[in-house]
């Protein structure tokens, strides 16, 4: 989504929400927090760290976040680092006065100096306007390799909460969720073989879906077993 107040490259992605992440027992406790701090509420954290192994929906919860935001009538921007790393730090300037910051793969600029004083002083303009930052990486902040101590120290400012792998089940929840998103049906037999036949990280299994779905709408055909297997 892409609002006036938001450059092209701070906007987050359509589509992915609460309702389409798929909740293990483990996560619960943190879409709960998320929801709180996207919608601003009195009790909401104002700092908030999420941390989780690849595939496991970071960045579908900051951007589900950022959603939940706009849908509050909160100013919001979404800084995927991955992508954005190219760029100077200076992309933090100003963003202090977003009602919601979410940083995106921390761990691609911690450890360069220039931008973890960038960083830094974000976290103390954030703090004093009062607003809300969502961070996101691959490790906890104390195995991030920051150059300051003291941005050690921010990051732990809020919750640090561990986002946990979805089982079996939950993924096949997961990839239904991203289907019905779509606009298809994947039938739990086929979702069921689709977990047979790949790599059972989400990322794999959802760029697995997307390919499938496009063949699917350019050979008119359903998702069955006979077609998926000509395709896997």
């Amino acid at each position: 989504m892409v609002t006036e107040q938001i450059p092209l490259h701070f906007s987050w992605r359509d589509g992915l929400s609460f309702d389409n992440y798929a909740v293990s027992g483990k996560n619960a406790e943190i879409i709960h927090h998320l929801q709180h701090t996207a919608a601003g509420g009195s009790a909401a954290e104002q700092f908030l760290f999420l941390w989780g192994s690849t595939g496991v929906g970071k960045s579908h919860l900051l951007q589900a976040a950022c959603q939940h935001a706009a849908e509050h009538q909160r100013t919001v921007a979404y800084l995927p680092m991955m992508a954005l790393m190219g760029l100077s730090p200076e992309i933090f300037d100003g963003l202090e006065q977003m009602s919601l910051v979410c940083i995106d793969d921390l761990q691609t600029i911690a450890g360069n100096a220039q931008w973890d004083e960038a960083l830094f002083h974000f976290y103390n303009r954030v703090r004093d306007a009062g607003n809300r930052l969502l961070v996101a990486a691959n490790s906890a902040p104390p195995a991030l390799k920051t150059q300051l101590p003291d941005l050690q120290s921010r990051l732990l400012w809020g919750p640090v909460m561990q986002l946990w792998e979805l089982d079996d089940a939950g993924k096949i929840t997961a990839l239904q969720l991203r289907a019905k998103a779509r606009g298809f049906d994947l039938p739990n037999e086929v979702a069921q073989f689709l977990m047979r036949r790949s790599t059972r990280d989400m990322r794999s299994l959802f760029t697995l879906l997307d390919r499938l779905d496009e063949a699917s709408l350019v050979q008119q055909r359903k998702l069955t077993i006979p077609f998926v297997r000509g395709l896997v």
